[in-house]
């Protein structure tokens, strides 16, 4: 075997793999939306510097809880889980600086508090009001108050 004959033969499997990659990143998508609920939503994992550290994601609301999953992987459960009743908003504001290129281009960073920490997520104006809704609808017996 050549050379270029070896080189081919990685290139062929590489171009394979990336093949299946893709592939699994939409069947993925259609098994996470499949029961409805989904929307495009942004996480910020870190925060150490202004406007940087976004993740990509689809958010799901899963009965009580909102399910992050990140983009750009394959793996079937969520990235990160948040307790409806263990959450309150705080405010939303329009992306600045970087984060302007970090977002989608109709997103609003939304700004919330999950027990106890200041956690920033980015999603569109009206998945803001979805989510404000989701919030708004604890079941009875619910501590209102708290916010």
């Amino acid at each position: 075997m050549t050379i270029w004959e070896l080189v081919l033969d990685v290139v062929g499997v590489l171009l394979v793999l990336l093949v299946c990659y893709f592939l699994g990143l939409v069947v993925r998508r259609r098994l996470i939306g499949r029961d409805g609920g989904t929307f495009e939503l942004s996480h910020r994992v870190r925060a150490g510097r202004p406007g940087r550290g976004w993740l990509l994601g689809i958010g799901r609301y899963s009965g009580e809880t909102l399910e992050w999953f990140r983009f750009f992987s394959i793996s079937p459960r969520p990235r990160r889980r948040w307790e409806r009743r263990r959450m309150s908003y705080v405010s939303s504001h329009e992306p600045d600086g970087v984060e302007r290129m970090s977002l989608y281009a109709d997103h609003v960073v939304v700004i919330c508090e999950y027990a106890g920490q200041r956690i920033e997520l980015a999603m569109a104006e009206s998945s803001l009001t979805g989510f404000q809704a989701w919030l708004e609808s604890r079941p009875p017996g619910t501590d209102w108050s708290r916010r």
